[in-house]
């Protein structure tokens, strides 16, 4: 006998109403009078705004006709989704435009926090990774260049013939969700930024961010906040070594020295940890230099620290990649930073889907399989056991060497 294929559970909702779902009732018209986004609707809603927005996510659509045209043939089901209304080209076009990305930022933090009241375990996370035995929070910093057409964004200007926006963010490690977000030009270096995204950081927890983020002064601050920070140093940086630390039996840590800069005006810390190690990138080893406060972690665990920062680059490559933020369906700031924020949305509505249903795959597939059904009614929970069921780890997180391709 051929074996048959089991078809997962048919539900009352479209995959789509029960991801728009998990956004409370009544939160979006609450967000929209708070930041008068509101005074701006005659026929498309906010609300309506948002379940586009989200569809143009979940289904990668490439431009305003491909989301106007889907959500029209589909004008049956959408109703259903609280009234929501499919938009005319030029109204979206509109809406993207004039609405403040403020009710996209407001919402996905709302959201968020919804989420997380309902389900404390996915807000918690867990011990992962080459960090496992860490008890104390690990926080992840970095920041994405998002490249947008330079001749219609004089908002945006990057470089000469360029133009682009970035995104700096702050990342859980345990639940591998955002803790800080700034939506902003490419134009301020990273430093400049470093101080916003450490601002709620509580005494005894952890930062490791890249070298780009290195300002002695915030770093000082950090020591006297009690945060433990790790960063990769600068090629160019004057110290002088006031300690040599024993070498351990690990053969891949080269040197352990405790540090001060040679310039004494400059605000610093008033001893830094030096730590010299091999560490394999794309399978070769490559020498690397980080920096640390801490002197009572030994010399590995410094440089597993670091490697979770890799995983804050794994993040950046499931929403510039899985989701849609290749393809921009406006240039002015309110539209970019609006699509921005409904990308962010979308992942942790995403990654609360799977945390229900124990998904044990890639956020590649669990994308690209709600994706397929997105307009059938299939319960979402049974649908993500049926295909969710091969054995392994939970695989949300991907190799380091994955993490290293070019632009991000």
């Amino acid at each position: 006998m051929k074996n048959k294929t089991v078809k997962p559970t048919r539900g009352q909702f479209t995959i789509l109403r029960q991801i728009c779902n998990l956004i409370p009732e009544h939160l979006v018209s609450k967000i929209a009078r708070q930041t008068k986004v509101d005074q701006q609707a005659r026929t498309f809603s906010p609300w309506s705004h948002v379940v586009a927005l989200l569809h143009a996510q979940l289904s990668h659509s490439l431009g305003l006709n491909d989301v106007c045209d889907a959500l029209q043939l589909r004008s049956g089901p959408l109703a259903a989704m609280r009234g929501a209304t499919p938009p005319s080209r030029n109204g979206f076009s509109h809406a993207n435009r004039e609405r403040a990305s403020d009710l996209g930022q407001q919402l996905f933090w709302s959201v968020l926090e919804h989420l997380q009241q309902q389900s404390p375990g996915f807000g918690a996370g867990r011990r992962r990774g080459p960090a496992f035995r860490f008890k104390t929070p690990i926080h992840l910093m970095d920041s994405t260049v998002m490249e947008l057409v330079a001749n219609c964004l004089d908002w945006a200007k990057h470089r000469r013939r360029k133009a682009a926006a970035k995104t700096h963010l702050r990342l859980n490690f345990q639940s591998l969700l955002p803790e800080c977000v700034i939506v902003d030009t490419a134009a301020e270096h990273d430093q400049e930024r470093a101080r916003e995204l450490c601002a709620h950081l509580r005494s005894g927890e952890m930062v490791v961010f890249d070298k780009a983020y290195l300002d002695f002064l915030h770093l000082r601050s950090l020591d006297e906040w009690g945060i433990d920070w790790v960063s990769r140093a600068k090629e160019n940086m004057a110290y002088t070594v006031v300690e040599e630390r024993p070498r351990p039996k690990d053969s891949k840590i080269l040197r352990d020295e405790v540090i001060l800069l040679q310039d004494s005006k400059r605000p610093a810390p008033e001893r830094m940890r030096r730590v010299v190690a091999l560490v394999e990138v794309d399978g070769q080893e490559r020498e690397m230099t980080f920096l640390t406060n801490n002197l009572q972690w030994s010399a590995r665990s410094v440089a597993d620290l670091y490697r979770c920062r890799w995983e804050i680059e794994v993040f950046f490559k499931q929403i510039k990649q899985t989701l849609q933020l290749a393809d921009f369906l406006g240039h002015s700031a309110n539209a970019v930073q609006g699509q921005v924020w409904t990308a962010l949305l979308a992942y942790v509505l995403l990654r609360y889907l799977s945390h229900l249903a124990q998904w044990a795959h890639s956020f590649t597939r669990l994308l690209t399989l709600l994706r397929a059904a997105l307009w059938e009614k299939y319960d979402s929970h049974k649908l993500l056991e049926r295909y969710g069921t091969a054995g392994g780890d939970f695989r949300h997180l991907a190799r380091p060497e994955q993490a290293c391709f070019a632009g991000f």
